[in-house]
């Protein structure tokens, strides 16, 4: 079947896929399938539909494309590089260097080329997020268009419509199949996200074989349910059929839009066992000069552009991208004189700064022997830092009163079908919640989520790709331990410190009273390029009288000596987090009055701890004197603290269901217990 293309399309089309054959050719390792098929839409969005200019992929105004299908990054690599999309400098200011070089398509998927097997945020400018799992694209894509419509419902005034951008998704059926995609599209279709297209490749195959093998649901009809606005392309070579369906996106106004579009994936040649390898493989050399051959192209040529396939995108995205971004500046030139508080606040977000007063915040907590629990000092810190940083903003996986995260400034609102407020209502979706506040941060805006610790597991797959991307965002976690009590085992966690400690580059604070959450905060904020996770109590904490104990701007540095030993020469140290350090301070009073000199050192993180230099740590924790760690949780990672000579009162096993100081006396969370196993420790050295 022939479609209307005329030859500048048909030649940046098949020159895209040409690129995409070689990439993994050359790799011997790639999809070469998927980005062969779908050529003709990405030369549509980019050439003719997206408001983006090459020259600064880094625009606050531009539309924003994910290739959820990250195996099929090579449709992406060669886009971006037939399309000129420029590098971005160390100072993340556009250079004139292109992001995309032949050279890095020709060491696709080589170490250290900027073209990886999955595109990776921050490697390469023009990659708008990391999309490694399938579903984590679509659903990021989501907070991207909340995002946007958070900025318009902030920054746009009367006469200038600074932010009007879309968010594109290219996605297939992996990504239909995963779970978090459908929470995605329930959340989307909800909040009536009409900036928000996903473009899903229904080429009805996947590694097994054919879609239906496993999945033969009715996509259109579950799209129409949660409110999507649903179109159907026959071809994906169709460009006219595409554009129709485009037009009609950006007609919508009420919903996200589903355009379903029908392709037919490249397959390669046959594999040792002797069946047709499918869009996994490179495609052999004699398959790709038949393809060449086929789309008019020299076979004997490969990691070919004419210049004609430049000036094509040139003469469409250069110059209408050169033309919004210009436009677009000198509306905001006007903006600044009229509303010049609020484009100081867009500068310093779109350099990733806080205010500059954000960080005078005047909350400390009074010594107090009841205290509150760490979810209630967090939720009095997060008011106190809302009215400093407007653009802090988040929610709760239908849990905000429990995690005592709403933003209660009488302006802060909800974000609603009709309205962008600064408390988002994610109902009970937290997957989706992980990956759509990844997308309020990859806007540019400083997001949160939460949910009880337990649920971490939901969120786990999310929390590590904000961490290769090295974006700061927050994840805060209540109901922390065992003092759950009589909800039981299923809601206990007890691994989930050590599992989110496993994960480079996050940042895991446990603060053991009021002020150490103050602080912990400070920390998240100060964040660039790291997420932190806050995790925090339900039971009460005593606030510590910080005129007798260390001060605790010391969680800075991730461990400290909270209470020296009355010799100031300890025998003992006790090591805690989070409620447990109450406990250390005790058991302390009791062992001195024994005539054991010990310390108890607050261990909040890990992290800062081991960023320390060594003389901290060693003086915090010298070596040569038995330690004690104790903490509601398993013992992993913990034995580098307490050493062949120390020991760990914790969990070596899942909770149980009973109320929480009957929980702590069985599994040995009490003073007597840790007085106990301190003497034992040091008669057994």
């Amino acid at each position: 079947m022939s479609f209307s293309m005329n030859n500048n399309e048909k030649k940046a089309i098949d020159t895209i896929r040409a690129l995409s054959m070689d990439g993994v050719q050359k790799a011997n390792s790639g999809h070469p399938g998927t980005a062969m098929a779908l050529a003709p839409i990405t030369y549509l969005l980019y050439n003719e539909r997206m408001q983006y200019d090459p020259r600064d992929p880094r625009w606050l105004n531009r539309d924003r494309f994910i290739l959820s299908i990250g195996h099929a990054s090579m449709l992406l690599y060669s886009t971006l590089h037939v399309a000129g999309v420029c590098n971005l400098g160390a100072n993340g200011e556009p250079t004139d260097e292109p992001a995309v070089r032949l050279d890095d398509i020709k060491s696709f998927r080589q170490l250290g080329s900027r073209c990886a097997g999955h595109p990776e945020y921050g490697h390469v400018a023009g990659v708008e997020m990391t999309t490694g799992p399938l579903g984590a694209g679509v659903a990021t894509s989501v907070g991207m268009a909340m995002g946007d419509r958070w900025l318009a419902n902030r920054y746009n005034k009367e006469g200038f419509p600074l932010f009007n951008a879309n968010v594109y998704a290219l996605c297939g059926d992996g990504d239909m199949m995963e779970g978090i995609s459908a929470e995605a599209v329930s959340l989307a279709g909800h909040l009536q996200l009409s900036n928000l297209c996903w473009i899903y490749d229904a080429n009805r195959i996947t590694i097994e074989g054919a879609t239906d093998l496993a999945f033969t649901e009715d996509v259109k009809s579950r799209f129409l349910a949660c409110r999507w606005n649903v179109l159907e392309v026959d071809d994906a070579n169709d460009l006219p059929q595409l554009r129709r369906a485009f037009d009609s996106f950006k007609a919508m106004n009420d919903r996200p839009t589903l355009i379903l579009v029908h392709s037919r994936i490249a397959f390669g040649a046959p594999t040792k066992e002797g069946t047709s390898a499918s869009h996994g493989a490179p495609l052999g050399d004699e398959e790709i000069r038949g393809a060449k051959q086929n789309y008019g192209l020299n076979p004997d040529e490969s990691f070919a552009v004419e210049e004609s396939v430049y000036q094509t995108f040139r003469d469409g995205l250069g110059q209408r991208g050169a033309k919004q971004r210009s436009d677009w500046n000198a509306l905001f030139e006007q903006y600044e004189q009229a509303w010049p508080e609020l484009a100081a606040e867009l500068r310093k977000l779109q350099k990733g700064d806080l205010p500059d007063d954000w960080n005078e915040l005047a909350i400390e907590f009074p010594a107090d022997e009841k205290g509150m629990a760490s979810r209630a000092s967090s939720g009095k810190v997060l008011n106190a830092i809302a009215p400093k940083v407007p653009w802090f903003l988040g929610g709760s996986a239908d849990l905000a009163p429990s995690n005592c995260t709403e933003i209660k400034l009488p302006e802060a609102g909800a974000f609603s079908p009709t309205g962008a407020g600064r408390n988002i209502h994610f109902g009970v979706r937290e997957n989706a919640m992980a990956a759509a506040t990844n997308g309020l941060v990859l806007c540019g805006l400083r997001a949160y989520c939460a949910t009880f610790f337990v649920f971490a597991d939901y969120l786990r797959p999310m929390i590590r790709l904000a961490a290769l991307m090295r974006i700061p965002t927050l994840f805060i976690f209540t109901h922390d331990s065992i003092g759950v009590g009589e909800d039981g085992p299923t809601h206990q966690p007890v691994e989930h410190l050590a599992s989110l400690r496993a994960i480079p580059n996050l940042t895991v604070l446990r603060p053991c009273d009021a002020n150490e959450v103050a602080q912990a905060y400070k920390i998240a904020l100060q964040s660039r390029e790291t997420p932190t996770v806050i995790v925090l109590t339900r039971q009460n904490l005593p606030t510590l009288d910080r005129s007798v104990y260390a001060p605790a701007n010391l969680l800075a540095k991730g461990g400290y000596i909270l209470a020296e030993a009355e010799t100031g020469q300890p025998s003992l140290i006790l090591a805690a987090t989070g409620s447990e350090v109450p406990l250390c301070l005790a058991a302390q009073k009791e062992l001195q009055a024994k005539g054991i000199p010990t310390r108890v050192v607050s261990m909040p993180s890990w992290e800062l701890f081991e960023q320390q230099p060594s003389e901290w740590r060693n003086e915090v924790l010298p070596p040569n004197v038995p330690t004690i760690a104790v903490e509601m949780g398993v013992e992993q990672g913990w034995s580098r603290y307490t050493g062949n000579r120390g020991r760990f009162i914790g969990m070596t096993g899942f909770g149980a269901s009973g109320p929480a100081k009957t929980l702590f006396e069985h599994f040995g969370f009490t003073v007597a217990n840790i007085v106990k196993q301190g003497e034992e420790l040091l008669a057994s050295n």
